[in-house]
Parts: structure tokens; C-alpha cells; sequence
């Protein structure tokens, strides 16, 4: 598709428009970027900035010249850019341990750049970002200021390479939160602006290293001090910060106004490549857009289309897709919804390229990059947001700020970013105060960057602070504390493992559609904006959550079950659970694309996701089936760095859960599988199952040892059941979830709010003779119940083969009994089997409880 230009003779036809490859971890391939010179060709766009990390010879070792392998890699792709009339950017990044006054140094300095323009380069960027603003003794004698400093070895340079048409600078004050003590009063940038050649282009990236909104005002302001029009390094679908979030909304948040303001726009988008489709085609989009209205937008006819578009847009992303109607512009118009509409239309045939991949899924981030922390010494208050991350921080304009543990200071502090809350944003990157469909939910005032985290002194968080789910070792994770032998059984189930042999795209339930793709890029949108359908599903579950006391039974007070209000509960219920549906279907569809690679890409999003959204739909069963909550909930005091960033972390933090933030962390299988398990409330027709399944585990854990008790089990087929299931299903049925796959019960939890109180139940319901039940008739320790009160008990099948299921299954069952006012529980029938598996879901052995040496009790905290 090649997009249309734009007749606006305001706009600078040396426009640079394109992609920066400037990120942490594994870089892009060379068949990707020449797939990538390819699109930017078709969509109108001309440039790409070669500056990956991960090229050490590009800021670490940059004085070292590149091997002939190396050299014939470049030459290819420099050669590729040409043959797409696209200009291939060669940046150097010096600034970490430059001497600018050395002779020396400016001779190795123009040594390495020479050596790639002998590869065909044509155009050069000198990088100083993030770096320590200081000078050596000599450099001090030699320059008045640190900006006097780059400008000089850059101006020499340039003229070096005799001046470049296209020559970049990336200043080390390179946003205006790092601008000292603002943007027109910094003498560095002032500099800069006076000193620079003018034939060299200066990068910025808006505001904020992530800028949510950058405003024709501020680049107005930021153009008089540079006396050139900057050009936009763009971060905001940067995501090398933090593992857990990728972005797929739309361009957003930049007015089409900048158009005439700027000397060009480049976006540093996704590690994942693949990923990236929406971002860069929806820059393109808006770079080819009209602004001959901009100055007077609300008295334009233009305008006013554009905002009656975004209103039927909201509308329809209430009432569901719209395909009758077309939701249309004039010609040239940019409106981020419709901009990603065209873009999905045409991603989708991206998915039925045939592409091969092969070994174990693995996230392109890379985890020894520094963490950003700041001390949350003069804050207002800890902000609970989940877009902040500890794991990942980038060091460039490209990725993310990089100042280092003893960078921080209180300074750097007040200038964390006061604009990070969720907000529309309408034509052009106009905010929609009204509306609040985009509004996150507990959201503070003052909130971190995307990248940034808040140091906390609870020694608690500080644990889980160290917490990162990519070092979660479940290879060996037994999902069953016992082991089911079944010799026959394959390692995993048919149809569990996704094979290319068994792609099925020509089925058409199993093609992927445009609505699946919106889905998906509303679920993983933004930095500071989660999509409608992502709101949606916020606020469905908030409400269910906040209002599950109209379903609570309460005999003082019954309400009739065919009251509006009951009937509104379920019905938002019932929508909740089609939303988690919807979800489930689109992991599916997705594990049978052609496309192996971009299913790599994505599938460790997707599979996170709809674990999250099936555990809260859990949740809302369990509401649903035992009469809502019949205590409030709490409203949670968790640290931001526990959660993962984005839409899965808002949700999670909706749950009534405060210590249990292991429970989080999953590791992605090594292999894309299909299989969905589903966790929901015990059934009355569970029983047989559940019965099945205990006994056939048991067997399975006692092995030789029971065969005396067959001839028992034989006339009593229902007697282990009742032992390990039968109480708390009778005594305590709400607080118990079985597990199922595509066929049957593969596991349980069973629990019971209060221990004592069930113990002494059982003692009326069964013979205190029975040797079976010695651990039931002994009494619990009065030290057991003071921070344990709470009973549980739980088995999975070894045939899951999903280790996040054990995690999602305890989550439900601590979350309901959290909602019950219980603060601990424990499990008495440990042995040497269960010991592992109970560890691992973050029990601990409670050594000083009774006397007792044959019985062992395992706990923890809630």
C-alpha cells in the first residue's frame, strides 16, 4: 500500500521520516531489515538509524574498527537501504569515554566513521546521550563547557565527512525534563543551538524520555533556542524498559501541526520486529496527513469530522464492531482509531506468511541493563502504577533513561513525569477531559516515566522488588505433589504442543480476523493508554468486584434474585466471561498462523494475558456461585515494581490480594501450546471426577505400599475422595476450584476458611475410631491457627503440562478466602513428595507448631 502524499507545501521535503533500531537486546536479523527497507519504501517513509545496542562497536568499543564479517554485514544492508531508496543512518555513540580534546581521539574517531562510509554510508549521527556531563582536566583547559566540548569534535567531524547531507546529533540534554534548569534558559542547549553547524539535525524526544503528548507550543519554544527544527526521536512504542509489556496501539499524541515544526520524525518502536507493524504504518499515516487546518482546528469543518468520528469510534467500541457503517475523514486527516483500523487490514496478511522458527521462545530484552530507581524521598505518596518496571531500563533516547544507581538523586526525582495517568486522546493528540474510557483505574496524580521505578524501604516489597519473572526456573517444577505414573502417556498430551504440521488457517475457526487483531492491540496498547476493549475489560471487572455484594447472601436483608439489580450483576458477569472467551479464541487462532516467527514474537504476550483475564474470570464465577463477597474488599497497598507493567498489572491489582505477588510471576513455556485450562468454582456434578482423580493420585503416591487397602477401596470406591475432598466440599464448598482441560478434571483446591471450625465438624461427622482420619481427630496447635487459621489442600494431574496453572490455582483460593477476612493458611499433609511442590508455590515449613515429629505443617501469609 503506498500512502498517499500529502499537497501541503508547508511541510519540509527533506522530511526525515523512518525507524531507529536503537534498542537493549536481541537485534534485528538482516532478513528483517530488509523486510523493514521494504515497507518503508511501500509506505512512503525514507530513512532508518542504525544504533543497536547490541553492536558493542557502536558505543562500548566504538573506537574499534569492524571485521571484515562484520563490514560485509553492513555493506549488505547499507546496499538494501539503497536499492529501497531509503537512507541507511550510521550512528556512533563516543560519549561514554571520549576525550574531545585529544588529536588522538578525533583521528580513531574519523578512522571508525570513514570505515563505513567506504561500506556506501552517506549519512552519520553522533550520539551523547546519557552519559556523565563531566570533562577531564585536559578537556577543561581546552573548551569552556561540556556542550562547547561536543559541539566541537561534532562540527569537525561534519566537516570531515565533508558535510553529509543528512547528519544527526542527539544531545545529552535530549528531552525537556532533562533540560537544566529548563529548555530556554539551559546553557547547554543554548549552546547547542549557537555553536552547531547548521547543517547538522538535532534529536529530541518530546517532554519526557516517553512522551505521552508533545505539543506544537514546546517545540516552538525548543526551536528558537536550537535555531533549527528538531528532529523527534520517538519512544513511545519503545518497550526494551520492561519485559512485560509490548505496544500496538496507534501513533498518537503528536498533532499533525508539528508537521511544519519539525525537520523529521523517527520512531524507535518494539524489540519484537514483527510486533512493530501498527507503530511504524501509523507513523507513516500520520506523516502524510493534512495540516492546513491545524491553526484553526475547532472552527474547521475537518475538525468537526474528526471529533464526531471519535465519538462514534467510542461507541463502537462499547456496542462491539461496527462493518456497516464506515466510520470516515476527510481525505488526509489523521485520527489514531481509524489510522489502526487500516493498519490491521492490512497486518492481517502478515500472520499467512509462511515463516519458520524453531527452539525454545525466548523475549529479545536483555537483563543486565541497570535498573532506574529513584528514592521516593518529596513524593506526595508511592504511586501505584503499574507502567513502572524494575527489570529493564534502556540507556539511549532510543530505549529508555538510563542514569545508574548513583545518577539518582532527589533532583531527578522532580522530574518524574506528572502526565503519565491513562487519558484519551482525540484528533491530533487532543485530550478528552470528559471522557473516561480511558481513565485507569486508582490511578494517582503523580506518576512515574514508563521506565522508572520508586525505591521502597518495606523490607517485604524489597523482596519482591528482587523478583523477575524471566528468572523463574520451572523446568523442574512438579505441577502434582504427587507423581501420576502413566507409562504410556506421551510428555505431552496430542494437540497440547503447537506442531507447524498442524496449522489449520484454511479452517475458517481457526483464521485469524481483523476483530482478533483489534483485540489484541486494545489489550496491549500503550505506555500511558490502555485500548477501549482493555478498559473494558477494567472496568467490567471492577464493577463486578465493587458491586458482588448484591449478590451476597445476608438474611436480614435478602434480595430477590430476580431484582434489576441481580440481574444486571449477571448479565456483566456473563459479558465478562464472553470477553474472556473472546481472549481464548484469539490465543488459539494464533498458535495455527503460518507466520512461526511473528507467533514467537507474540505468543509470550497473549499466553500472559489470557492467564491473567481467566483467573479474574475465575474469580467472578467464584462471585457469582457463593453469593458475592460477605466482606469488603481491600484496596491494596502494593508497590508498583511487583506487578508486571501494563493492562495485566491494572488487573491484577484489582484482585483482593496484598502478599501474594509470587503468585505473578510465570515463565513462558519454551514452546507455543494451545491447550486452555479453566479454573472455576466446584460443581455438585464435579464429584465423580474429583473423586477419580484423588484416587487415582493416591495410588499414584502410595504406589505398593496401599495394595492392602484395595480390597477397602474396592467395596468403598469413594473412601479416598471422601478422606482428601470429602469435608471440605461438604463443610466449606466456596472456597473450592477444580482444574479442566478440553476433556476432564485435572485438578483441585479445597480449602476452608477456618481450620478449627472444621476440624471440629469432622469430628461429629466421622467415627474418631477411624484410623484413616488420626491427623483429623488429633487437634491443630493453638500456634498453627494464630497466623495460619485457614485449612487447604490441593492436586493438579502430571498431564497439566501449563506451570502457571498450580500459581492461578492457589491465587483463586487464597483471593476468596482474602475476601473472607482470613490472613493465612496451611496444609498438614505434607510429606517428601509435596514438599517441592508446596515450596514452590511459596509455603513454608512451620517447624515450632506442634511436637509432633510424624506430622509436618506447611504455611504462608496473605
Amino acid at each position: 500500500m503506498q500512502l498517499e502524499e500529502s499537497s501541503d507545501a508547508k511541510k519540509d521535503a527533506s522530511f526525515i521520516c523512518g525507524v531507529v533500531e536503537g534498542f537493549y537486546g536481541r537485534p534485528w536479523t538482516l532478513d528483517q531489515r530488509k523486510d523493514l527497507f521494504v515497507k518503508l519504501q511501500e509506505w512512503g517513509m525514507n530513512s532508518y538509524l542504525y544504533a543497536p545496542k547490541d553492536d558493542y562497536k557502536h558505543r562500548a568499543y566504538w573506537r574499534e574498527l569492524y571485521s571484515v564479517e562484520e563490514a560485509e554485514h553492513l555493506t549488505i544492508l547499507i546496499t538494501a537501504a539503497k536499492e529501497c531508496n531509503i537512507t541507511f543512518i550510521y550512528a556512533l555513540s563516543p560519549g561514554l569515554d571520549i576525550t574531545y580534546s585529544s588529536s588522538k581521539e578525533m583521528v580513531i574517531l574519523k578512522r571508525k566513521l570513514d570505515q563505513v562510509a567506504q561500506f556506501g554510508c552517506t549519512a552519520f549521527a553522533l550520539l551523547f546521550d546519557d552519559i556523565e556531563a563531566e570533562m577531564t582536566e585536559s578537556d577543561k583547559e581546552a573548551f569552556q563547557s561540556f556542550a562547547q566540548a561536543q559541539v566541537s569534535v561534532t562540527n569537525e567531524v561534519y566537516e570531515h565527512l565533508n558535510q553529509p547531507k543528512e547528519f544527526l546529533f542527539c544531545p545529552t540534554q535530549y528531552c525537556a525534563s532533562r533540560a537544566v534548569p529548563d529548555v530556554p534558559n539551559s546553557e547547554y542547549l543554548n549552546t547547542v543551538g549557537s555553536k552547531l553547524a547548521p547543517g547538522i539535525d538535532v534529536m529530541w524526544t518530546g517532554p519526557k524520555v516517553i512522551s505521552r503528548l508533545i505539543t506544537p507550543a514546546s517545540i516552538d519554544e525548543l526551536t528558537e533556542v536550537l535555531r533549527r527544527k528538531p528532529v523527534i526521536w520517538d519512544n513511545l512504542h519503545a518497550n526494551d524498559y520492561d519485559q512485560k509489556r509490548i505496544f500496538l496501539g496507534p501513533y498518537t499524541g503528536r498533532p499533525s501541526a508539528l508537521l511544519t515544526k519539525l525537520k523529521g520524525v523517527l520512531t524507535n518502536p518494539n524489540c519484537e520486529y514483527g510486533a512493530n507493524f501498527v507503530a511504524i504504518h501509523t507513523v507513516a499515516q500520520w506523516s502524510k496527513c493534512s495540516i492546513e487546518h491545524a491553526h484553526d482546528e475547532n472552527q474547521s469543518s475537518d475538525a468537526i469530522s474528526a471529533v464526531s468520528a471519535d465519538i462514534k469510534l467510542e461507541q463502537e467500541s462499547r456496542n462491539g464492531r461496527s462493518d456497516d457503517e464506515d466510520v470516515s475523514l476527510p481525505m488526509l486527516v489523521y485520527h489514531s482509531r481509524l489510522a489502526l483500523k487500516k493498519s490491521l487490514q492490512l497486518w492481517l496478511p502478515e500472520f499467512k506468511r509462511t515463516k519458520s522458527m524453531w527452539g525454545p521462545i525466548s523475549k529479545p530484552h536483555v537483563n543486565n541493563v541497570p535498573p532506574v530507581t529513584f528514592s521516593a524521598t518529596g513524593q506526595s505518596g508511592v504511586p501505584c502504577c503499574s507502567s513502572g518496571s524494575l527489570e529493564e531500563g534502556g540507556t539511549s533516547p532510543g530505549s529508555a533513561p538510563m542514569p545508574t544507581a548513583e545518577h539518582s538523586s532527589a533532583e531527578d526525582a522532580n522530574e518524574l513525569a506528572s502526565d503519565a495517568t491513562l487519558t484519551p486522546c482525540l484528533v491530533d493528540g487532543t485530550e478528552s477531559a470528559g471522557s473516561s474510557s480511558m481513565v485507569s483505574l486508582d490511578r494517582v496524580a503523580e506518576c512515574l516515566e514508563p521506565m522508572e521505578t520508586v525505591e521502597s524501604t518495606s523490607s517485604a516489597s524489597s523482596q519482591a522488588k528482587n523478583l523477575d519473572v524471566e528468572d523463574v526456573d520451572d523446568h523442574d517444577i512438579k505441577e502434582s505433589p504427587v507423581k501420576e505414573e502413566m507409562p504410556s502417556a506421551p510428555e505431552h498430551e496430542e494437540g497440547d504442543v503447537v506442531m507447524e504440521s498442524e496449522r489449520k488457517e484454511e479452517e475458517e475457526d481457526y483464521q485469524l480476523s481483523v476483530d482478533d487483531l483489534c483485540l489484541l492491540c486494545d489489550l496491549f496498547y500503550l505506555p500511558f493508554e490502555h485500548g477501549p476493549q482493555g478498559m473494558q475489560l477494567l472496568q467490567e471487572f471492577n464493577w463486578l468486584k465493587l458491586n458482588a455484594h448484591i449478590v451476597a447472601s445476608n438474611p436480614s436483608k435478602p434480595t430477590a434474585a430476580g431484582s434489576p439489580e441481580v440481574k444486571e450483576w449477571h448479565e456483566r458477569a456473563e459479558k465478562f466471561d464472553a470477553m474472556s472467551r473472546a481472549l481464548n479464541k484469539l490465543f488459539t487462532r494464533l498458535t495455527y498462523i503460518n507466520n512461526r516467527e511473528l507467533l514467537y514474537e507474540l505468543y509470550p504476550y497473549v499466553w500472559d494475558m489470557r492467564g491473567v483475564v481467566a483467573l479474574l474470570n475465575s474469580y467472578v464465577k467464584w462471585l457469582s456461585f457463593n453469593q458475592g463477597s460477605k466482606q469488603g474488599f481491600l484496596s491494596g497497598e502494593q508497590e508498583p515494581w511487583v506487578f508486571r507493567g501494563g493492562l495485566a498489572a491494572d488487573l491484577q491489582r484489582l484482585l483482593p490480594l496484598e502478599s501474594v505477588n509470587d503468585l505473578f510471576l510465570y515463565k513462558t513455556p519454551e514452546t507455543p501450546t494451545r491447550q486452555v485450562y479453566t479454573i472455576r468454582p466446584y460443581l455438585a456434578s464435579d464429584e465423580r471426577n474429583v473423586y477419580q482423580l484423588c484416587h487415582r493420585l493416591h495410588i499414584a503416591r502410595t504406589g505398593a505400599n496401599f495394595c492392602d487397602m484395595e480390597k477397602i477401596f474396592h467395596s468403598y470406591p469413594s473412601l479416598l475422595g471422601d478422606i482428601h475432598f470429602g469435608a471440605f466440599v461438604t463443610l466449606s464448598p466456596e472456597f473450592c476450584f477444580v482444574v479442566e482441560d478440553d476433556n476432564s478434571v485435572v485438578g483441585f483446591v479445597a480449602a476452608a476458611a477456618n481450620a478449627k471450625e472444621l476440624q471440629r465438624q469432622i469430628r461429629v461427622a466421622w467415627d474418631l475410631a477411624t484410623k484413616l482420619q488420626r491427623l483429623h481427630a488429633d487437634d491443630l496447635p493453638d500456634a498453627l491457627l494464630t497466623y495460619h487459621p485457614s485449612q487447604l489442600k490441593m492436586w493438579l494431574s502430571d498431564t497439566v503440562i501449563d506451570h502457571s496453572v498450580s500459581k492461578r490455582l492457589l491465587t483463586c483460593a487464597v483471593a476468596a478466602l482474602r475476601a473472607h477476612g482470613s490472613s493465612g493458611c496451611h496444609v498438614y499433609d505434607v510429606d517428601v513428595c509435596s514438599m517441592e511442590f508446596y515450596s514452590r508455590l511459596g509455603f513454608v515449613e512451620l517447624k515450632n507448631v506442634t511436637h509432633d515429629q510424624d506430622v509436618m505443617y506447611f504455611g504462608r501469609i496473605f
